[in-house]
């Protein structure tokens, strides 16, 4: 663990998941290629001419045009990636032949089958662990921009709460608000609210120069920066520790005041 800033008090930690908890990299290479297995299956069904084309693959590039037009019409459905990958399917399955109903129905099958997809794989004994020795002494929280299911990998108990950017359904009414992805303060100002605690004494863990790092920092929170994976960002402003490993954390403990 490497110093930057002096820690201050801390009262709760927040996650990032992906490439903080577990290597998300390999995982979601993983994906892809399944994914576009499935979509090259279902297209030999929906529309056979399209397979003859050349290089036709059904990969990301393939998607990217129907994922623009998306952002386009709407532009904050950026910040909600599930309901973006349903869109931009939808799109792109209208344009391939199927009927408006058709193309929901299909493009909801292939978002329920990515989600099980990602996942779809074990979370390492040492993130258990230190999450369990953590959660012991520090509220803990998640705040990620994707879309992965922390019930299905068995992490959702160590969380007091669980923050997914994109459109939440308000409570006491049908009405929906917007959590805006990282490095927007939104999921930032609401763990600090839920857990009545001032947001310097929020340490965020987070392996994204710019997203978790960046964002925290703006929001006032405390922040521990892990570039193990090496896909994260490049910093923008100096975090407070630099972790090794994320299993560094449990140095806290020694430290609790």
């Amino acid at each position: 663990m490497q110093f930057y800033r002096r820690l201050t008090t801390i009262k709760a930690i927040s996650f990032d998941l992906d490439d903080t908890l577990y290597n998300n990299r390999p995982i979601m290479q993983a994906v892809e290629n399944k994914m576009t297995d499935y979509f090259t299956e279902k297209f030999a069904i929906w529309s056979p001419k399209l397979l003859s084309e050349p290089k036709q693959v059904f990969n990301r590039r393939f998607w990217a045009p129907y994922r623009q037009q998306a952002i386009k019409a709407q532009p904050n459905i950026s910040h909600d990636v599930v309901r973006l990958r349903f869109e931009s399917y939808r799109l792109g399955l209208l344009v391939h032949g199927l009927s408006g109903d058709e193309a929901i129905t299909e493009a909801q099958a292939g978002v329920d089958y990515f989600i099980n997809l990602r996942s779809d794989f074990t979370v390492p004994k040492a993130s258990h662990e230190l999450l369990a020795r953590l959660g012991r002494v520090f509220p803990l929280v998640s705040i990620s921009n994707g879309n992965v299911d922390t019930k299905t990998l068995g992490i959702d108990h160590y969380f007091q709460h669980i923050y997914h950017a994109g459109f939440q359904q308000a409570t006491h009414d049908k009405n929906e608000h917007l959590l805006k992805q990282k490095p927007e303060t939104d999921m930032f100002s609401l763990v600090c609210q839920q857990l009545d605690i001032l947001p310097e004494q929020l340490l965020h863990v987070g392996d994204c120069g710019f997203a978790d790092i960046h964002g925290a920092l703006n929001a006032g929170c405390q922040t521990a920066w892990l570039p193990q994976y090496g896909v994260g960002k490049n910093l923008q402003q100096i975090p407070h520790v630099e972790l090794a490993q994320v299993s560094d954390l449990s140095q806290l403990l020694s430290q609790k005041t």
